[in-house]
């Protein structure tokens, strides 16, 4: 398995630090609103990654965090009159709910910021013992960036070119050894929410809480850290310079980022107006859709969100669903139990398009190429079953599709969905005139479901219905 490393730039070959297992770290979101599809393209691909490790018979730890205490949770909790907890509290609620329906697994562990404060301020103690930590008069801690020597190797970005792009900074009168020095700890203001430490009454910086709950949950050195790319710098920078300055160790050997997603070619932003949460989304797709849509494109690549995008997933999805809803067909109204010579090779036979599906996820997780396989599996199970087909043969072909989908965190079968009762009689009542050959009643009854949503499907294994 090869894996683009952000840290070199290039593909390499993955060899976990304990063979058999897996350590993962992924930044999660900062919980003061519903997720955005921003939000929603690293935890699907990060989710499908792990399923893969897994599929392959890793055992992996994968932890995500919550940042259950940030600026703009503040901001939230003081425009409503309620405390910053409850807001991270509803809103880590509802992000579960939403990466529930895209099909995301619960993390291994899903720390909160605000429940490993106590190892943060040991970390920034170490920090400060070492020399690469220093407090402000004002309680302030900085991290020494220079003395850092590797600072900039995940970036590849040169601090004498960061200096330039700076000014020097004062807080609150004192200032900075460096202006290119971060943030660790900072003292409270009036109304925020804050913890004792040796420096002032304050809260952590952003960068030091992943730090933290990464090295209590995995150890000090893991396996995969994972993220948008927007985090290369200066955060996941940042983290790599606190973390092996502190524990003198490798911090991650492999970096993997996410591209951004744009809508309709442009950056996704509240005052353009292409502003979309997961759960609008959901208003209109089921989300299954929109996870097929953001793995048919390479998680590196930049990927642009349209209607017509999703329009073309959800046409991609029905393909596959189509094949395997056959399958199942097939399955139930056999009129042989046991496989034939001739169906066993048609059985191995399908085993390439496992093996195209495999090679693709081993060249750095190439989802695109993946489903891709599992088009053409579909297609070649399309021609090689009917309705002679053993009962053996469908179920096996259908486990086969299962299985990669798995992997994929695409179900197979749609969800039912109740119609009522009016339109299952109008269904019925469409179905007694076909058969009395009164068929201007029947397509004026589909025209009366149409206009309700519905779209009806005559197939040889009976009529199907689909919402619009």
């Amino acid at each position: 398995m090869r894996v683009y490393n952000t840290l070199s730039r290039q593909k390499e070959e993955f060899i976990p630090l304990e063979e058999g297992k897996v350590k993962m770290y992924v930044c999660g979101p900062t919980v003061y609103n519903l997720i955005h599809i921003g939000n929603a393209r690293p935890m699907i691909v990060f989710d499908t990654v792990r399923r893969y490790m897994e599929y392959k018979g890793y055992e992996v730890n994968f932890v995500s965090n919550f940042t259950d205490v940030d600026d703009k949770i503040i901001k939230k909790a003081l425009e409503e009159g309620v405390t910053a907890q409850e807001i991270s509290q509803r809103y880590i609620a509802e992000c579960k709910k939403d990466m529930a329906a895209m099909n995301v697994k619960p993390a291994t562990t899903h720390p909160l910021a605000t429940e490993e404060i106590d190892g943060m301020l040991e970390m920034i103690s170490t920090l400060i013992e070492k020399g690469f930590a220093y407090p402000a008069a004002d309680g302030t801690v900085y991290f020494r960036t220079r003395k850092f020597e590797e600072y900039g190797k995940l970036s590849h970005k040169n601090l004498d070119d960061l200096q330039a792009g700076h000014r020097d900074i004062k807080i609150t009168g004192e200032e900075k050894e460096d202006s290119l020095d971060f943030v660790l700890w900072k003292p409270k203001k009036e109304g925020e929410p804050y913890w004792e430490s040796p420096w002032c009454q304050g809260r952590p910086g952003w960068h030091i809480e992943c730090s933290v709950m990464s090295r209590k949950y995995l150890g000090e050195e893991i396996d995969i850290h994972a993220g948008g790319e927007d985090l290369i710098f200066p955060h996941h920078e940042n983290e790599i310079a606190q973390s092996e300055a502190c524990n003198g160790k490798v911090f991650a050997r492999y970096w993997i980022h996410n591209g951004f997603l744009n809508i309709d070619n442009k950056k996704m932003s509240k005052s353009l107006g292409n502003f979309f949460t997961v759960r609008e989304i959901s208003e209109k797709y089921d989300l299954q859709v929109l996870r097929f849509f953001m793995l048919s494109a390479h998680y590196r690549s930049p990927l642009n969100f349209s209607a017509d995008l999703m329009e073309a997933a959800k046409n991609g999805l029905d393909r596959i669903r189509n094949g395997a809803s056959n399958l199942k067909h097939l399955s139930k109204n056999a009129l042989t139990e046991q496989i034939t010579d001739q169906e066993r090779t048609v059985l191995e036979e399908s085993g390439r398009f496992v093996e195209k599906f495999e090679a693709s996820m081993d060249d750095d997780f190439n989802t695109a190429d993946g489903i891709s396989a599992v088009f053409e599996l579909v297609k070649y199970i399309n021609t090689k079953t009917d309705e002679t087909s053993s009962r053996e043969l469908a179920e096996q072909l259908y486990q086969r599709m299962e299985q990669l989908c798995g992997i994929l965190g695409i179900i197979l079968e749609e969800k039912e969905e109740i119609l009522d009762e009016e339109i299952e009689q109008l269904i019925a009542e469409r179905q007694a005139a076909r058969k009395e050959k009164n068929f201007a009643r029947a397509d004026e009854i589909r025209g009366i479901l149409l206009e309700r949503g519905i779209i009806l499907e005559d197939t040889r294994e009976g009529v199907k219905w689909k919402r619009a």
